[in-house]
């Protein structure tokens, strides 16, 4: 009985710690975002709250999705998948749509419908891991048969490629293959299939690459970074200076002089370079801390999981989110070429941040319900 009652109250601290951690997250990109976007919004938007209050909006919309989703049973949601995949895939298929569909900065990655937008995408995140985490657990017994338990999640993964890359979001598409690829691997599939895949992506992500100008300037502007340091690097170059005038303390919250005119769109993609400028080595620090323990209670959910279901469930959304981070901040200070890829909870945009706290909420339900498991095998010994 002792070993029962230290489990489920060791799974309600992990909840505990994780809602503590998604709200300090949260809390730090808005106060991030309201600094970052104040001086572009007042430029363009004639109100320099504009995006602060539109993110306090998409806010209490996740966080409403995060309540029920972290309450509801997993049963159910189970039921839901193929309602959820069908309906993510109809929604990236009518970003194509005339009237539907809003092509910006070249990409058809938007669909609008009268004063709501939304990036289907993104809601691709969150159907994808879903599916692949009910599939592979009802073929836990089967996982190497080919036909049965590996060609099914690979084939739907692979039309989600698809229709994210046709929208001209190549980095968002690849991303998603990775993040199945960590689902497949946590699932136990044989490393014969991981060589056959990456010996096939690899040529085939070249091949891509170089069928747009835009990622080819990017990869040599990587490369090569003083080779169009006004151009394709301007960017990176730009939030790379800003990360450095940081120094150690920062220069203080709204103190930071780069997002004014120096990084364009700098409360979005590159809104890390913002808070790195305010925030300092310290604040760079404490994001970095925030994330680990982020990542640690959500993979212990994962771990005292009672079902395959869950643990490929927790895992998988806590991989996505955490490398999703990894990778924006990578770009923001160069270490990879650039690329589409939001900060979680910080940059502005209701698709990703409306996504991510639904997410956080199925990784705290997994959490929840290990220790509800937890209680019940108490009950049932006696």
């Amino acid at each position: 009985m002792y070993h029962f009652d230290a489990e489920r109250a060791q799974s309600q601290k992990t909840v505990h710690l994780f809602y503590f951690c998604v709200i300090l997250l949260l809390g730090a990109g808005l106060v991030t975002l309201y600094s970052a976007s104040y001086s572009f919004a007042l430029r363009f938007f004639n109100n320099g709250n504009y995006f602060f209050y539109r993110q306090l909006v998409f806010s209490a919309v996740g966080l409403f999705l995060f309540i029920v989703l972290s309450r509801v049973n997993l049963g159910i949601m189970r039921k839901l998948v193929l309602f959820f995949l069908i309906l993510s895939a109809v929604m990236c298929a009518l970003t194509h749509v005339r009237g539907v569909g809003v092509e910006r900065y070249g990409a058809s990655r938007w669909i609008e419908i009268g004063p709501f937008s939304y990036q289907p995408s993104e809601m691709v995140k969150f159907a994808l891991p879903l599916y692949l985490a009910h599939l592979l657990d009802k073929k836990t017994g089967n996982i190497d048969n080919f036909y049965s338990s590996v060609l099914p999640p690979v084939l739907v993964t692979g039309l989600f490629f698809s229709l994210i890359y046709v929208q001209n979001n190549f980095s968002t598409a690849v991303f998603i293959v990775f993040n199945a690829l960590v689902i497949f691997f946590l699932a136990g599939m044989r490393y014969r299939y991981f060589l056959a895949a990456i010996a096939m992506i690899i040529p085939v992500s070249a091949l891509l690459v170089f069928t747009k100008e835009h990622r080819v300037r990017r990869l040599v502007s990587f490369l090569k970074p003083d080779w169009d340091p006004l151009g394709a690097g301007f960017q990176v170059f730009a939030s790379r200076e800003a990360i450095i005038s940081g120094g150690f303390l920062g220069k203080g919250i709204g103190e930071g002089t780069r997002k004014i005119s120096s990084i364009p769109e700098i409360h979005s993609d590159f809104i890390f370079s913002a808070y790195a400028e305010e925030t300092g080595f310290i604040g760079i620090l404490l994001f970095f801390i925030l994330f680990a323990a982020f990542a640690v209670l959500g993979y212990r959910a994962a771990w005292t999981s009672s079902s395959v279901f869950g643990r490929l469930l927790a895992a998988s959304l806590t991989t996505m989110i955490v490398s999703q981070a990894l990778l924006n901040v990578a770009v923001v200070s160069g270490a990879l070429p650039a690329t589409g890829i939001p900060l979680p909870f910080f940059s502005a945009g209701g698709s990703s941040l409306i996504t991510t706290l639904a997410c956080c909420g199925l990784i705290a339900n997994v959490a929840r319900t290990a220790g509800a498991k937890a209680g019940a095998e108490d009950n049932n010994e006696y």
